[in-house]
């Protein structure tokens, strides 16, 4: 055959070449031939439209808002400020020789403590790690009075101890042995935060710990109830749509609580300085706001879970007492370590 004859029985003609083309596989959106992985919404379209569907439902379920309640709100905020103001005062009026009623005054917050986060967090044995969180706080009051020599040691001994005995205690009921691991940190929760409030007693028995003890609290007290009066006139922008709190009193909150204690600082003597009393402040009162905003949280899974809401009433004293609680542990680190 002649270069110049026709190829009618040539099977690499053009048509064939297409049909070949064709045939194979098609190339990829990202440039290669078959093998490479096709776009999930490619495939989901070849697949069929229910998968599409299915997931643009999922989609659409609305969470449900859960809304601000102004008057709450607003009675949260006189808790903050009433517990603030008692525990101050408590402070002021103590020494040497009025160390007791004091030391009464910080129990009776303890046994609020206790029953706010026993009944919110419903530990295993709940009645037997309130039993050991009412002896472990006495005991912690009896050491801050009366030893020779102030320190914060005894008080994690005594924390220590009603530890091992309220996670014993949680070992003596097979149901209770059930849910012993996932309430591990519910309870420590609970036995260190009702130990904490005594270190108010070993603060005010150091050189610049009332004045610590004023400035902290205050910071404190401002932070908490700032931020609730906030959210009953403007919760927003909402945290979570299952959280009734908004970021602006949280932020806020926290600004004037440190605020506050800039300016006790300015008026207190030495060693206190504006500085040292932001520095303090701004400490302490991130600490509350952070706590308080993490009980809203836990408040939030629990109804979300579909757990029995607890009494409203230690419900919603949770977030000032821990709040308080929490954050006296870094005023006691900074009264050392910083102020002497």
């Amino acid at each position: 055959m002649h270069p110049s004859a026709p190829r009618d029985n040539d099977s690499w003609d053009d048509d064939v070449s297409r049909e070949i083309a064709r045939s194979a596989p098609g190339r990829s959106s990202s440039g290669f031939y078959a093998g490479a992985p096709e776009p999930a919404s490619r495939i989901g379209s070849r697949a069929g439209e229910p998968a599409e569907e299915d997931e643009d439902e999922e989609f659409d379920e609305e969470i449900p808002v859960v809304p601000v309640r102004r008057q709450l709100s607003v009675a949260v905020a006189g808790f903050a400020g009433l517990l603030g103001i008692g525990l101050i005062l408590g402070a002021q009026t103590s020494g040497p020789d009025a160390r007791l009623s004091y030391a009464i005054v910080v129990f009776g917050v303890q046994l609020l403590y206790i029953l706010a986060f026993t009944m919110a967090i419903r530990p295993p044995a709940s009645g037997t790690v309130a039993g050991v969180c009412v002896a472990a706080a006495a005991a912690a009051d009896y050491l801050a009075v009366t030893r020779e020599s102030a320190g914060i040691l005894p008080l994690l001994t005594v924390a220590a101890i009603g530890y091992l005995l309220a996670v014993v205690g949680q070992q003596l009921r097979s149901e209770d042995r059930l849910r012993f691991r996932d309430s591990l940190s519910g309870t420590l929760l609970i036995v260190v935060g009702v130990v904490s409030f005594a270190q108010l007693i070993v603060l005010t028995r150091k050189p610049v710990g009332t004045q610590a003890v004023l400035v902290c609290l205050t910071a404190c007290a401002v932070a908490v109830l700032a931020s609730h009066l906030i959210d009953a006139v403007f919760p927003k922008p909402r945290i979570a749509p299952q959280v009734p709190r908004g970021a602006t009193g949280i932020i806020v909150g926290a600004m004037l609580g440190t605020l506050a204690a800039a300016v006790l600082g300015s008026v207190l003597v030495l060693p206190f300085t504006p500085a040292k009393g932001a520095v303090l402040g701004f400490i302490v009162a991130g600490i509350a706001e952070l706590v308080d905003l993490a009980v809203n949280y836990s408040e939030a899974g629990r109804r979300m879970a579909g757990s029995p809401p607890t009494f409203w009433v230690a419900r919603h004293m949770q977030g000032p007492l821990g709040a308080f609680a929490l954050a006296l542990p870094a005023a006691y680190v900074m009264t050392v370590f910083v102020l002497t």
